[in-house]
């Protein structure tokens, strides 16, 4: 396991951590973007050519008159496009009405195709860097998901049916092809090794309500889940292991619950072969957007001193100073205050 102290990568200004930490923004149309540019640059034509106007007084054309306003505007048009003044110059007011109205806008589209996309790259890393840090500064009480493979995706998409904004997950992955899937769907993402501090630092652990650890090697997992506790004591973490042996090293590491993916999909299959209608219960139950699915809240006071198998809801479980007993249990024939209930509710958010 990396060393606290070693945080190199989470120490970096801001504008270092651009490619590694990504924070997802809107789309946005090509033609709404340049659209945009073409407005703000017309304001400022607007704008340049009523200051002329007003001081025209001090502005001569080559017939020695007096502007109009026409004649501001003509000679903003040129200013603002960097044209200037060259050997031939319309006299008229219909030829620079022209050159106003058309030869001027196609000068215009013509610099936004140009150099557009060259601002677009040098502009890009600058802002990246501002969103980076103010994320940074606001990041709280966020789901931290390390790994984004089959299992990583989908305790995410089940995080997210439960109500949490995309903005608020966020997912460490060294496989870049996996955090652009992760990107696609509106979650920050941060590229590197999960097992070192500084990444999970980066990503905000410390500052994590809840982190899920969906590895796909056990060792991997434990290393994570040391390295997570130990930056923060009070987060709520959740592992994924392959093996049911590594269960009792894993909740000595410091997780909170620990899921055994490979007998859990075995017990299924069993299972099914069996009664198939119970695994289309048991993912029904697991599908918190539709149908039924498992649930925990608070007691109301009513609920106070009376059993959990009295209750309004199908309470299947309560857990009391952080320990889950089974309805029926001796320990909690009666509910206390403090007590959470586990029950099944139906459909829609908690």
């Amino acid at each position: 396991m990396s060393r606290l102290g070693g945080d190199d990568l989470f120490d970096k200004p801001d504008y270092a951590l651009v490619g590694i930490v990504r924070i997802p923004e809107l789309e946005k149309s090509p033609a709404r973007a340049i659209g945009r540019r073409v407005l703000w640059a017309l304001l400022a034509l607007l704008l340049c050519s009523l200051v002329v106007y007003v001081d025209r007084s001090g502005y001569r054309d080559a017939k020695g008159t007096e502007l109009t306003y026409l004649d501001a505007l003509y000679y903003s048009a040129v200013t603002l496009s960097t044209t200037g003044y060259g050997d031939i110059t319309p006299i008229s007011e219909s030829a620079r009405l022209i050159n106003v109205l058309f030869i001027t806008p196609i000068r215009v589209l013509f610099l936004i195709v140009l150099i557009g996309t060259t601002l677009e790259v040098l502009t890009e890393r600058s802002r990246q860097a501002i969103k980076i840090q103010n994320w940074r500064n606001r990041v709280r009480n966020h789901t931290v998901v390390v790994g984004y493979g089959t299992k990583g995706r989908t305790a995410t998409a089940a995080v997210l049916a439960d109500g949490v904004r995309p903005s608020e997950v966020v997912v460490v992955d060294e496989n870049q092809a996996a955090l652009d899937v992760a990107a696609a769907h509106g979650l920050v993402t941060v590229r590197g090794d999960a097992t070192k501090s500084d990444v999970l630092r980066l990503a905000g652990v410390q500052h994590a309500a809840a982190l899920v650890i969906a590895a796909n090697r056990d060792d991997t997992a434990v290393m994570v889940t040391l390295t997570a506790r130990e930056l923060n004591p009070r987060a709520k973490i959740v592992v994924a292991i392959r093996e049911s042996e590594n269960t009792h090293l894993m909740r000595q590491s410091g997780a909170n619950s620990v899921v055994v993916s490979s007998e859990t999909a075995g017990r299924l299959l069993g299972i099914a072969t069996i009664t198939p209608s119970v695994v289309e219960v048991v993912e029904d139950l697991l599908s918190p957007e539709e149908g039924y699915a498992i649930a925990e809240r608070e007691v109301e006071p009513s609920e106070t001193g009376g059993s959990p198998a009295h209750t309004k809801d199908l309470v299947l479980g309560v857990v009391r100073d952080g320990t889950l007993y089974r309805v029926g249990d001796s320990h909690v024939e009666e509910i206390e205050v403090g007590d959470r209930l586990l029950y099944v509710r139906q459909g829609g958010k908690a």
